[in-house]
């Protein structure tokens, strides 16, 4: 017996417990929200785990992101995860792809997967991975923005098509009717969003960088996982 999940094991039962050593889940970002969203799932028994992210860890990433330490700056995160999951479950299977994910990605997303967690903030990323999802049968749940919120209370799983003050929502809302996509679940904030205190915009690039704290990304991440675990056992 696995000593590491006896705690689980307790809650949910052997069955249930062997289905998640089974299942397949699929993660895009290893982020303020991915990465604890991935964290969970791996201390929950998943035991194969696909991990996507182009990034390497930033100092800039300590206040929020798990896998972001001193000692972890300047590494792929995508090495890091699979080093931490790892360590929890060394029976685990992890397949990475140190990617930036954008369309056309075919190779990535195929059957076989049981459950996809979307914690990118590219929409045209998001949509091509919910879509593709869609056409194959795969459950996604898609985080929505957290950056410039401050309240992890006002965080919840809904609908898309139920979402309203969040302005990635919106956006996801339009592109995804007109592609005939009825449904998504989505973690979002009904939080107003905050004017950071100053910016930090470069002139490279036109995206204004968002303020962001420790405990609004990752209650995110930690919900998506807890529907995906609750998806996987029928919960």
């Amino acid at each position: 017996m696995d000593e590491s999940l006896l705690r689980t094991r307790m809650l949910i039962g052997d069955e249930k417990l062997k289905k998640l050593k089974e299942s397949t889940v699929l993660i895009f970002g290893l982020g303020g929200v991915g990465g604890f969203a991935a964290e969970a799932i791996a201390r929950s028994g998943v035991g194969h785990i696909i991990l996507v992210d182009n990034d390497k860890i930033d100092i800039t990433n300590i206040n929020r992101q798990i896998l972001a330490l001193n000692s972890t700056i300047g590494q792929f995160k995508t090495d890091v995860m699979e080093h931490r999951i790892k360590d929890i479950n060394p029976e685990a299977a992890v397949e990475k792809h140190t990617v930036f994910y954008l369309p056309p990605n075919d190779d990535i997303i195929k059957s076989g997967i049981d459950y996809i967690v979307d914690a990118i903030d590219i929409v045209s990323a998001k949509i091509d991975i919910i879509t593709k999802a869609d056409s194959l049968g795969i459950p996604v749940i898609s985080a929505m923005g957290t950056g410039n919120k401050l309240d992890p209370a006002k965080l919840e799983i809904t609908d898309i098509y139920k979402t309203s003050v969040c302005p990635l929502a919106k956006v996801m809302r339009h592109e995804l009717k007109k592609r005939g996509i009825k449904k998504l679940n989505v973690v979002y904030s009904k939080e107003e969003p905050i004017k950071p205190a100053f910016n930090i915009d470069s002139h490279e690039s036109r995206k204004k960088t968002a303020a962001s704290c420790a405990f609004v990304p990752s209650c995110a991440g930690l919900l998506i996982a807890s529907k995906v675990i609750r998806d996987l056992i029928g919960k």
